[in-house]
């Protein structure tokens, strides 16, 4: 096992390690078998913490997990995260939303699926705007309370939402959230301005997610060519998150650079850079096979200079962005500036 780096989740004093494994793609378009691969590989590597949701592929992310870390005693030792809020069924109202009879329902289910007793941190997917933030917390608090959730968090929300929760929390003495699962990397920077502070102040765990961009900083997106046929980026609505092409292909040019020089990927390089940044827990990973899986790996071996940070600072200014993460649940772009 390679030596890992343990970071404290916000304010709990539960170690996580420098990398969260995204579940996303397993047992949704990766297979069964090759989804088992890759979680012992990240678990032999040293990485404990492990993110799905209910609605990747409608449980079947969260029932490979399951089967995954129920072998040979491996889920005592990670810290397991999934998140409610998606819709779960087609033609039912209620099937989806932060209400009261969605979320214990849902964790029920996560429960089930994952085989396991607890989740360790239950997260709401996005803000709802139309139900009360009070609804989804004594929902959650009393799940904690019964032992079936350590840990609640968010994904999306505003710094205010969060101020917002923690007030709420506070007021009528309930369980607050500890963490937020927000969009960052190189090509959007904004969670910078308020995000980031207001969770260093108050002891939230920052878990980001898409440190490549949804791929574009891998490097297989090129200046003035198409996209791949079958990319992310290769649908015009997608292409479209990102506002300024010209500055998205700058910020990765500096990427493919320093890559060069220092023989590795740039996928590495842009997964690094995320990690080092200050206020950050851990990036989460999403790959789709074990060479993915390898490569991340690879990632908790580069440390940037002071010199390259700022190479790429000129590039992709702090506290700013060049490409707009979307979310068709709540029809709103995050972060805008």
């Amino acid at each position: 096992m390679a030596d890992m780096e343990y970071r404290s989740l916000g304010r709990t004093g539960v170690k996580v390690s420098k990398l969260c494994l995204g579940c996303m793609n397993l047992g949704t378009i990766v297979s069964k078998e090759e989804s088992m691969r890759i979680i012992d590989r990240a678990l032999d590597e040293g990485i404990n913490f492990l993110d799905t949701a209910n609605v990747y592929g409608r449980g079947s992310s969260e029932r490979v997990v399951g089967e995954a870390l129920k072998r040979d005693g491996k889920r005592d030792k990670v810290i397991l995260a999934t998140k409610v809020c998606s819709t779960m069924a087609d033609g039912d109202p209620n099937a989806n939303g932060c209400s009261r009879r969605h979320i214990i329902q849902q964790c029920e289910e996560s429960l089930r699926r994952l085989q396991t007793d607890y989740i360790d941190l239950y997260q709401l997917h996005f803000p709802i705007a139309d139900i009360p933030i009070d609804e989804a917390l004594r929902a959650l608090d009393d799940l904690v309370r019964s032992g079936k959730v350590r840990y609640i968090g968010t994904s999306k929300f505003k710094a205010w939402e969060i101020m917002e929760s923690l007030w709420v929390s506070k007021e009528l003495g309930l369980n607050r959230f500890i963490s937020e699962q927000p969009p960052y990397n190189l090509l959007d920077r904004r969670i910078e301005d308020e995000i980031i502070p207001m969770a260093k102040t108050y002891g939230i765990a920052i878990i980001p997610f898409s440190p490549l961009a949804g791929g574009f900083l891998t490097g297989k997106y090129k200046r003035g060519e198409e996209p791949p046929s079958g990319s992310r980026y290769s649908t015009p609505t997608r292409y479209s998150d990102i506002i300024d092409q010209s500055r998205a292909y700058d910020v990765l040019d500096a990427v493919l650079d320093i890559a060069r020089e220092r023989g590795c990927t740039p996928s590495q390089v842009a997964t690094a850079w995320v990690a080092q940044q200050d206020g950050i827990t851990a990036p989460i990973i999403g790959p789709k096979s074990i060479e993915n899986i390898e490569e991340s790996l690879g990632a908790l071996k580069i440390t940037l200079s002071p010199e390259e940070l700022d190479r790429l600072d000129q590039v992709s200014p702090p506290k700013r962005g060049v490409y707009v993460f979307a979310d068709p649940n709540i029809k709103m772009h995050y972060y805008r500036w």
